[in-house]
């Protein structure tokens, strides 16, 4: 070779093609994208579908899934709690979404196929919508009754057709949700729409296979009735008890039942106390508890420690199980059950006078 000659590589060159990268946006700029493609494409829900279909190719729908949800569904970004990030800035938001939409069954359920075009598209939106319904579930709070009234239907239709599994109704058992009534209130109307959906058998076999069936019927709907009857919780705390407890095929061995019920009862703990925020109703279910516990003899042994798990609960006051113990306990039992519950009442009593010496010496 000539020494002035340089070397040539000899073989076959191939072409790399560069991939297509989707553009990096940050949360603002992809809401502004978005914003201005849904307002774009006004009413025309076809038209917002395909504007979602397209746009996903250079938009980062993984990572800014909760911003594209909320806006889908609410018109804007969200701040924890629901609070809507720019209401004072309508160039930032939309009117184009579930919650400026018409209140009637056909209009949401037209919202619910955009959702379901999405999805089907961008698989991997599916656990991310299901975290954003999940979420707008505990924002309930800072909705206004109409806009909790489409979100209901909207999750309805959606738990009908299956874009949405029922384990996201476990929302609803927030405690300030089910106290002030607006989980019973709004799952009246999510129920409307997903039975106008599907039959009720299907119904009740979705919440059985999430395990919400009966948890689920019982505490939503009975504070609905407690309003709707006025009906006071001292009539509803027994039948409640009885129906938590009818829910379970219980062990038959002695020594395992207790187990068994403590389980179970420390799931519904939280909506036991719901509905025992009087004193009357406590003692109603300390009794409604010696009854049960007394004509089921394999859970003779469990009555303390069941008692025990409610005070660390919430569900029984000190109190009531003091004036249980002193004056209010039933026949049933009582033996039995006052000498179980001895080293427990004078450890509360004990504690009950440390807390007034040192107030005392305050």
């Amino acid at each position: 070779m000539n020494k002035h000659q340089k070397p040539v590589l000899t073989g076959q060159r191939f072409k790399t093609r560069k991939r297509d990268e989707k553009e990096k946006f940050e949360p603002t700029v992809f809401r502004d994208t978005l914003v201005q493609g849904l307002n774009e494409a006004g009413d025309d829900l076809e038209a917002v579908a395909k504007f979602l279909d397209s746009t996903g190719s250079r938009l980062d729908y993984r990572r800014y899934a909760d911003t594209l949800f909320d806006i889908l569904v609410a018109g804007s970004m969200l701040a924890p709690g629901g609070t809507r990030i720019d209401d004072g800035d309508k160039t930032k938001m939309t009117n184009h979404c579930v919650f400026s939409a018409n209140e009637d069954h056909e209009t949401i359920r037209n919202y619910a196929q955009v959702f379901n075009k999405l999805i089907r598209r961008y698989k991997y939106l599916e656990k991310a919508f299901e975290d954003e319904m999940k979420k707008l579930l505990l924002f309930l709070k800072a909705f206004s009754e109409t806009e909790q009234t489409k979100l209901a239907m909207l999750s309805g239709i959606l738990l009908g057709n299956g874009t949405l599994p029922a384990t996201i109704l476990t929302s609803l058992f927030t405690d300030s949700l089910v106290k002030e009534g607006i989980a019973a209130s709004f799952a009246v109307k999510l129920f409307k729409a997903w039975m106008a959906e599907k039959d009720a058998n299907s119904v009740t076999s979705s919440l059985r296979k999430a395990n919400l069936d009966k948890r689920l019927l019982v505490v939503l709907y009975v504070k609905e009735e407690m309003k709707r009857n006025d009906l006071p919780e001292t009539a509803v705390i027994g039948l409640l008890w009885t129906c938590i407890m009818n829910a379970v095929e219980w062990n038959k061995k002695e020594e395992l039942v207790a187990e068994q019920a403590l389980k179970h009862l420390k799931q519904y703990a939280p909506l036991l106390a719901v509905f025992s925020s009087q004193g009357q109703s406590e003692l109603i279910l300390l009794q409604k508890v010696q009854e049960y516990c007394y004509d089921n003899i394999h859970f003779m042994k469990a009555f303390q420690k069941i008692v025990v798990l409610f005070y660390k609960a919430d569900v029984l006051s000190e109190e009531a199980i003091l004036k249980w113990y002193k004056e209010a306990h039933v026949a049933k039992g009582k033996s039995v059950f006052l000498d179980q519950m001895k080293k427990f009442v004078e450890w509360l009593q004990n504690a009950e006078e440390e807390s007034e010496s040192e107030g005392e010496e305050n």
